[in-house]
């Protein structure tokens, strides 16, 4: 289970979904009316899980390079 969460496949998908649900929630509030704090705030949001997907996706895994002791 744990394995699943924690590859690059379940890393992908996880922010991805942050960034759908952060969307919805600021467009939720944004229905209801925001100032412009609140505005400032959610931008940050959005980009803040937009930063989070897109370095899931570019800075891939480093193969490990396994020392023998032989």
């Amino acid at each position: 289970m744990l394995k699943l969460l924690f590859s690059s496949w379940g890393a992908e998908w996880g922010t991805a979904a942050l960034v759908f649900f952060v969307s919805a929630a600021v467009g939720r509030y944004a229905a209801e009316g925001m100032n412009t704090l609140q505005w400032c705030g959610a931008i940050t949001a959005i980009l803040a899980a937009i930063t989070a997907a897109v370095a899931v996706r570019v800075w891939k895994a480093e193969p490990v390079k396994v020392r023998s002791d032989d």
